[in-house]
């Protein structure tokens, strides 16, 4: 008889998700932040180049013409038009999807916890995130690297100002493949390599990267100085990335212009050319809170919880989609 209509995870793994969630929800509701629900289906579509959406077609009942939407790859837009409206600090637990993630960390349907602090910067947010992890599980007190500490610490390399040969030579030292579908004119793609297969697994621990290079500001604020860098941080747990925050950029035009040099990085590198959220710009536009954000995936905290080697052992079904 076919047993592959079982669950993939054990059901007491099952039984210990639903007590990590239920904590979450109890952290977030003791410090009186709201808990919200927005749309999975959107008609527009993550514009990030290193992230692909999921299509969905739909047709009105009228018979009116197919309509493309998109799988959310973060609840993010959704939510910081509800910031916008005055929702004041909000989370969210939901599912978030994403084309071309599949492997032991990675599936293209996950679960993802996001949420959004008024006031807060993103040391602040770090402070709540360090909080979250105490509050849930027996973690030490995580420890905190700039971008730049990190990679002169490890490398002996400083990533604001490292020239766009030496870090290829980095790489080829390292002797790390770069594939052929990548623009190798960007810095970033040689800085993200490294960053991957060397610094992350020497990351022991609970660790907070923080003050990345402007260049991969994504939606974060950037401050200026000597260096400037944008105002986000990563975290990871025995260097496994666990969560991405932003010290929330607020202009409208600046974040239209970070879209659009998105879009024309997916032009160069082959990929869709997808709408970029005009609602979400407008949100902006009419005005959006001082505030910090993070989204961490659920399924992975699981897996490190129960000391698990594989995402399928901490979701209920794994179909290799």
């Amino acid at each position: 008889m076919q047993r592959d209509w079982q669950p993939t995870a054990p059901i007491n793994n099952l039984a210990k998700r639903a007590d990590i969630l239920s904590k979450i929800r109890s952290f977030f509701s003791e410090r009186g932040v709201l808990e919200v629900d927005t749309p999975v289906l959107s008609r527009a579509a993550t514009t990030d180049p290193f992230l692909h959406s999921i299509e969905a077609r739909t047709h009105a009942v009228d018979g009116a013409k197919e309509e493309t939407l998109y799988l959310q790859t973060s609840p993010e837009f959704a939510m910081k038009r509800l910031l916008a409206a005055g929702s004041g600090s909000i989370y969210q637990i939901c599912k978030s999807f994403r084309d071309g993630e599949l492997g032991r960390h990675h599936h293209p349907e996950f679960t993802m916890l996001e949420w959004y602090r008024l006031g807060f910067d993103h040391h602040a947010l770090m402070d709540e995130m360090d909080d979250l992890l105490q509050f849930v599980l027996p973690f030490k007190r995580a420890r905190r690297f700039s971008y730049q500490a990190v990679f002169q610490k490890i490398l002996g390399i400083d990533p604001h100002t490292v020239s766009l040969e030496a870090l290829q030579q980095a790489v080829e030292a390292q002797q790390i493949s770069v594939s052929d579908a990548v623009d190798r004119t960007d810095q970033d793609v040689y800085l993200q390599l490294l960053m991957s297969e060397v610094i992350e697994p020497q990351l022991t621990g609970v660790v907070f990267i923080y003050d990345y290079p402007v260049s991969q500001a994504a939606l974060s604020q950037i401050r200026e100085g000597a260096p400037s860098v944008a105002e986000r941080f990563e975290v990871y747990i025995d260097g496994v990335e666990l969560a991405n925050g932003f010290h929330e950029l607020a202009d409208a035009n600046e974040q239209r212009k970070r879209f659009e040099s998105d879009l024309e990085k997916r032009k160069q590198c082959g990929y869709p050319i997808v709408p970029m959220d005009e609602l979400f710009l407008a949100s902006l536009a009419h005005g959006f809170p001082e505030c910090a954000g993070v989204a961490l995936g659920i399924d992975r905290l699981v897996m490190i919880a129960l000391s698990e080697k594989h995402i399928e052992k901490v979701i209920s079904f794994w179909d290799r989609v």
